[in-house]
C-alpha cells in the first residue's frame, strides 16, 4: 500500500484525531479572545482573570501528563472516544456560568480533557497506523487542525465582539462544546473507526511477539547515559529553550486580546488583529518547513531570536502606544514560526532514540505548561498599561536566555553529528 493510499485511507481518523487538537488551541485562544468581556461581564478583577488563565493551563498540563494513565485505566479507544464528552461538559458550564467560581470550574473541566485528549488522540493515530511511514504521515496532517482551532476561535470572537454583554463569550464557548460533542458521537459510534481499532491490535499484537515496541523512559535515558552525559545535555539545552519560549508564547498566546484591549483598542479590532496575525503565521509555518531539514534552519533561528527580542524591546520603547503594541506583536509572530515550536521539535525527533522520544516530550510538554500556568497567575498584572513597558525589559530577557541555549543546542548538534543536512 502506498503512502498517499494510506493517508486518504485513514482521512476520517486523521479528522477526528485532528479535532482533538483542534478543541486544544480553540479552547486557549478562545479564552483568550473573550477573556475582556468575561471580565466585563462577571465583573472579575486583575487576579481572576489571571487566576482563570493559570487554572486553564495547569489544566491541560495535567490532563497531558496524566494521559498516559488515563488509557491505560480506561483503555487507549475508551478513552479516546469518551475525553470529548468531558471537553463539552466543561464548555457547557462555561455558558451557563454566572459567576467566576463556575467559569473556572468549566474551564479546568474542558482543560483537563483537551489536555489528554491531544496525546491519546496521536496516540491512537500510532496505533491504528499499518507502519510507521503511515503514521508519521498522518500526525503531521494533524497539524493543521491547530491553526484551524486557532484562526476558528478568532473568528467567532470577532464576528460575535459586537454582541452585547459577554453573550458573545458564551456563544463562543457554546460552539466548542458542540464540535466536541459532535466528536464524541462520531469517534464512538462510526464503524470505519471500529475497522480501524480492530486492525490496529493486530499490527501491535504482531510487533509485539516481535519484540519491537518497547518503550524507554527518558529518565532511564538520562540516568543510563554513557556518553559524557550527552543526552543530559541535549535535554537541558532544549527544555530551558522551550521553557523560555513557552513563556513568552503563552503570554501573547492567552493574553494578546487583552494587552490590545488594555492599551485601548476595541474588542472588535483585538480579535480582527488576532486573525490578521494568525494567517501570517500560517504562511510562515510554511516558510520554516521548506528549510527544516536544510542547514539553513539555524539561519532562520537566529534571524527568529533576533526579531522577539526587538519586538519586546520596541514595546519597551515605543511608549506603550495601541501602534507600536500591534506593530511590535506582528514581528514577534514572525520570529516566533523561525525560533519556536516548530524548531523545538525538530529538536526532540534528531536528539533521542525514537524509543524515549513519547516519554521525552511528554515531560516537556507537561512541565513547560505548569511554569506558564505560574507565570499567566501574575500575567494580567505585568502587562497592564502602566507597567507593560518595564515587563517587555525582562521579557527580552527571556528571549536572550533561550537564544543562549538555543545556540548551544546548535552547537550540540554539530558535535555530536546529530541532524546533519545536506
Amino acid at each position: 500500500m502506498s503512502k498517499d493510499t494510506s493517508t486518504k485511507k485513514y482521512a476520517p481518523l486523521v479528522g477526528a484525531a485532528g479535532i482533538g487538537s483542534m478543541l486544544g488551541s480553540g479552547i486557549i485562544i478562545g479564552l483568550s479572545a473573550t477573556i475582556t468581556v468575561w471580565q466585563t461581564g462577571l465583573g472579575l478583577t486583575e487576579g481572576q482573570v489571571g487566576i482563570l488563565s493559570g487554572a486553564l493551563t495547569f489544566a491541560i498540563a495535567a490532563g497531558s501528563l496524566l494521559a498516559g494513565s488515563i488509557s491505560k485505566t480506561l483503555g487507549l479507544i475508551r478513552s479516546f472516544n469518551s475525553l470529548n464528552i468531558l471537553y463539552a461538559a466543561g464548555a457547557l458550564i462555561c455558558v451557563l456560568s454566572g459567576n467566576f467560581p463556575m467559569l473556572l470550574a468549566g474551564l479546568i473541566l474542558a482543560g483537563f480533557a483537551s489536555g489528554a485528549d491531544l496525546p491519546i488522540s496521536l496516540t491512537v493515530i500510532s496505533h491504528d497506523a499499518p507502519d510507521e511511514r503511515t503514521s508519521a504521515g498522518m500526525v503531521s496532517s494533524t497539524q493543521i487542525f491547530w491553526q484551524i482551532g486557532v484562526f476558528a476561535s478568532y473568528i467567532m470572537a470577532f464576528i460575535v465582539s459586537r454582541v452585547e454583554g459577554d453573550l458573545g463569550a458564551r456563544i463562543v464557548f457554546g460552539l466548542l462544546g458542540g464540535i466536541a460533542a459532535i466528536a464524541f458521537f462520531w469517534r464512538t459510534f462510526s464503524p470505519k473507526f471500529k475497522e480501524f481499532h480492530e486492525a490496529g491490535n493486530r499490527y501491535r499484537a504482531a510487533e509485539s511477539a516481535s519484540g519491537s515496541t518497547e518503550e524507554i523512559s527518558f529518565t532511564k535515558l538520562l540516568t543510563s547515559d554513557d556518553e559524557k552525559g550527552k543526552f543530559t545535555k541535549l535535554f537541558l539545552c532544549i527544555i530551558i529553550f522551550y521553557v523560555c519560549w513557552n513563556l513568552l508564547a503563552n503570554t501573547f498566546g492567552q493574553f494578546q486580546t487583552y494587552i490590545l484591549v488594555k492599551a485601548n483598542a476595541s474588542q472588535s479590532v483585538a480579535t480582527g488583529t488576532g486573525i490578521a496575525l494568525n494567517v501570517l503565521g500560517l504562511f510562515l509555518v510554511a516558510l520554516f518547513a521548506s528549510v527544516a531539514g536544510s542547514k539553513n534552519r539555524n539561519k532562520f533561528f537566529f534571524v527568529g531570536i533576533v526579531i522577539q527580542a526587538g519586538a519586546m524591546l520596541g514595546i519597551a520603547l515605543g511608549g506603550g502606544t495601541l501602534f507600536m503594541i500591534i506593530a511590535m506583536i506582528a514581528c514577534y509572530n514572525i520570529g516566533n514560526q523561525f525560533a519556536g515550536e516548530a524548531i523545538y521539535k525538530v529538536w526532540t525527533q534528531e536528539s533521542f532514540p525514537s524509543a524515549a522520544r513519547a516519554s521525552m516530550q511528554g515531560f516537556i510538554n507537561g512541565f513547560s505548561r505548569f511554569c506558564c500556568g505560574l507565570f499567566a497567575l501574575v500575567t494580567p498584572w505585568l502587562v497592564a498599561g502602566e507597567r507593560i513597558q518595564k515587563t517587555m525589559f525582562g521579557f527580552a530577557g527571556i528571549v536572550l536566555i533561550s537564544a543562549v541555549a538555543g545556540t548551544i543546542m546548535i552547537q550540540l548538534q554539530k558535535k555530536y553529528g546529530i541532524g546533519q543536512m545536506e
